[in-house]
């Protein structure tokens, strides 16, 4: 994971996108107008949390977030999202 010069604020999380998927489990290709936005990705950078509300989420947990959750941002390029870790449904083993 590459070190990034952008750190969230108090409860807020930045997240990397997993690739949507290009191809069924029948082997069928998706056109990209017709992926599905991706629902996990890995955490890049956490913020300190709020007073008496440690974060739960560390930078290189997979975690699950709602569809329309965070805000898209390009930061050096790359794609993220930055939500609050109340927006995180789960963290996958």
């Amino acid at each position: 994971m590459a070190d990034i010069n952008l750190r969230p604020l108090a409860d807020r999380v930045l997240v990397e996108p997993s690739a949507a998927e290009t191809k069924t489990a029948s082997g069928i290709i998706i056109p990209d107008t017709a992926q599905e936005k991706p629902q996990q990705g890995i955490v890049v950078a956490v913020g300190n949390g709020k007073k008496d509300e440690p974060m739960t989420v560390k930078a290189g947990d997979r975690v699950l977030y709602g569809k329309y959750g965070g805000t898209e941002i390009k930061h050096e390029g790359k794609d993220y999202l930055i939500m609050r870790e109340s927006d995180i449904f789960a963290i996958l083993g």
